[in-house]
């Protein structure tokens, strides 16, 4: 065999791996676009970790930026806002000016399961949350909350369109601090007319003699 016949047959062999290591923009571009179940997830987790973190920091301009522009939230206190000017305005009444409702917050999103994955640009998501609240007047609550979201794929990047917190309506802080002053309040009271029964019959007692 000829050196130029050795040299042919060594290139030939050689074709396929050099096909091999090119990259075809078509199918990256699908990949990109329909990632497989577990590389969906963890984009989901990255989401997740995003908000939570952003949360904690105040960050409002990261959470809409991961938030869909027509996006529903419902909140733990039953008030319901659409869109991003909708969550900036609850934003800035709960967590914003001079005399905020909520002084800081520390949450811990904890999911139950896998999300639910439709057609690979659909995910419902749920779980709970540990979370923190320092109120203005000094008070902190910690809370419990159940919440669930639904969350859809544009261009790439997951959004979120819905999300849902709920309490236990039987058993929550505001509750609790309810009772306690209802509480103090009836002991307060009892006090009291003990006392002006004490005093009444001291009177009654001494007009006898």
């Amino acid at each position: 065999m000829t050196r130029t016949a050795v040299l042919l047959l060594a290139l030939l062999a050689a074709a396929p791996t050099v096909a091999d290591t090119q990259t075809d923009p078509a199918a990256a571009l699908q990949t990109r676009q329909n990632p497989d179940s577990e590389a969906l997830h963890n984009e989901l987790r990255a989401l997740r970790d995003a908000m939570q973190q952003a949360l904690n920091r105040r960050d409002l301009d990261t959470l809409l930026a991961h938030v869909a522009d027509d996006v529903v939230f419902t909140t733990m206190n039953g008030d319901r806002v659409h869109g991003k000017d909708g969550i900036r305005a609850y934003y800035d009444k709960m967590l914003g000016g001079a005399n905020p409702v909520v002084q800081s917050i520390e949450a811990e999103f904890k999911v139950e399961q896998l999300s639910h994955l439709y057609h690979g640009n659909t995910a419902v998501a749920f779980g709970s949350s540990s979370d923190r609240y320092r109120l203005t007047g000094g008070e902190t609550w910690t809370v419990e909350p159940k919440w669930s979201a639904t969350l859809v794929r544009q261009d790439g990047r997951w959004l979120i369109a819905d999300f849902h917190y709920s309490v236990n309506m039987f058993d929550n802080p505001v509750l609790a601090a309810q009772r306690k002053v209802l509480l103090g309040g009836g002991a307060a009271a009892a006090l009291a007319a003990a006392a002006a029964g004490f005093l009444l019959g001291r009177r009654g007692r001494k007009k006898a003699v």
